[in-house]
């Protein structure tokens, strides 16, 4: 993972950084010792808890790491134009997924929605502007999704004024596309929910000439899964960044097609009168996705993964220890790709509903989070714990459980 002095290195490459990361901060920053920091969260009664759930937005995501702090800390003491911060990181994302282009977005739902209006407008700045009435513009005007991909993040694209056409098979789809298809739209996290895969969708997008894209925001680990779509040929591709990146979580990436981009970036900030104006992106949280996609990319993968494993396998044998309990470790192929531990019990010796566990756990010193599964049974990732805490997790679930034995 990179350190403190390759941190310095890698933004001092970039012109705009030379200034917070320079001689110039240096002599006017004045250093002065500081009191401790003020605990807003006890200051204003926010409840903190242990995330033994996983990256869920209502949760705050993920914990960025401290290099993306300190990225984000010095990058706030510096002016800065936002296009070139924008196209410098671009380039680099860019060249990390094998992609022509990249922006950060305001998370993926901002690169639905910013990706769409690229491929809709061009660089027409009389269609940016129009955007979302598309009617009398010469704009296409829809987009075309599985039917078992059709869940609600679909939104995103009807943001920018077009109407969702649903598909169920290959020759449904053959005979959606016309001349007002504007993108064919790909979920990969429920790409076993629909009836063609990614190769069938992309060779008939192009056989009629119809860009694509591609929503994969919660499927990285595998780190591979950042330029496998890129390499693909989806024209464009969106990305969490406040995942399993730990980048700022209002963060995303849009990459793909530099003509795309280019056009994508005529409805974000700073320019107005556009549907992205409101979706603006600050310096700080740019060059902090940057810095977060160029540790995850570096670091060691499979100690990363032991390191859950082992996790996993610590809260396990805690609760299977209590009797009428068991365990199973999954690792779903399709979003959240980490090691997932459900626990079970049987009813008739443990009287526990799941959901009064949860509130228990929650309301507990340290709180702690799960997820509830179906019937007596509940599930637990540990990619975002941070270390020993898998040890209080694994104290409190078996005190709980234990509690409740019949």
């Amino acid at each position: 993972m990179i350190n403190r002095r390759d941190l310095i290195k890698h933004l001092s490459a970039f012109p705009l950084l030379g200034g917070f990361l320079g001689q110039s901060s240096l002599t006017t920053t004045a250093f002065v010792a500081k009191g401790a920091a003020r605990n807003l969260a006890k200051e204003l009664g926010i409840r903190t808890f242990i995330n033994a759930a996983g990256t869920y937005t209502a949760m705050t995501g993920s914990l960025m790491q401290e290099e993306v702090m300190e990225t984000i800390q010095g990058a706030a003491k510096e002016f800065m134009m936002l296009d070139e911060v924008q196209t410098k990181v671009g380039e680099k994302i860019a060249a990390i997924t094998h992609a022509e282009a990249a922006v950060v977005t305001a998370g993926c739902f901002s690169a639905l929605t910013l990706g769409l209006a690229g491929v809709l407008t061009g660089m027409d700045q009389k269609k940016v502007e129009a955007l979302p009435l598309l009617e009398g513009t010469g704009m296409k005007s829809e987009v075309i999704i599985q039917k078992g991909h059709n869940i609600g993040y679909s939104h995103a694209l009807t943001n920018t004024g077009c109407k969702i056409v649903v598909v169920e098979t290959a020759e449904e789809l053959q005979k959606a596309i016309n001349e007002k298809t504007a993108l064919m739209w790909f979920l990969h996290i429920q790409s076993d929910k629909g009836q063609i895969n990614h190769q069938q969708w992309l060779d008939i997008a192009k056989k009629n000439g119809i860009p694509t894209m591609i929503d994969m925001a919660a499927d990285v680990p595998p780190v591979e899964n950042l330029w496998k779509f890129n390499d693909m040929g989806f024209d464009l591709v969106c990305v969490s960044g406040g995942k399993a990146m730990r980048g700022p979580q209002s963060a995303g990436i849009l990459m793909g097609k530099k003509q795309l981009i280019d056009a994508a970036r005529l409805s974000m900030p700073p320019r107005g009168s556009t549907i992205g104006r409101g979706m603006k992106v600050n310096k700080e949280e740019i060059l902090g996705m940057y810095v977060a996609i160029d540790n995850f990319v570096k670091m060691d993968h499979k100690k990363e993964w032991k390191v859950w494993e082992d996790r996993v396998a610590h809260i396990g044998n805690a609760a299977k220890s209590v009797a009428g309990v068991t365990t199973e470790v999954t690792v779903p192929e399709l979003g959240n790709h980490t090691p997932t531990l459900k626990i079970s019990w049987d009813p008739a010796k443990i009287s526990l509903a799941v959901k009064l566990l949860q509130e228990n756990l929650r309301k507990g010193d340290p709180s702690i989070e799960i997820m509830p599964a179906e019937n007596n049974s509940l599930t637990i990732t540990t990619w975002m714990l941070k270390p020993g805490e898998e040890k209080i997790v694994a104290s409190r679930l078996k005190e709980e459980l234990s509690k409740a034995t019949v």
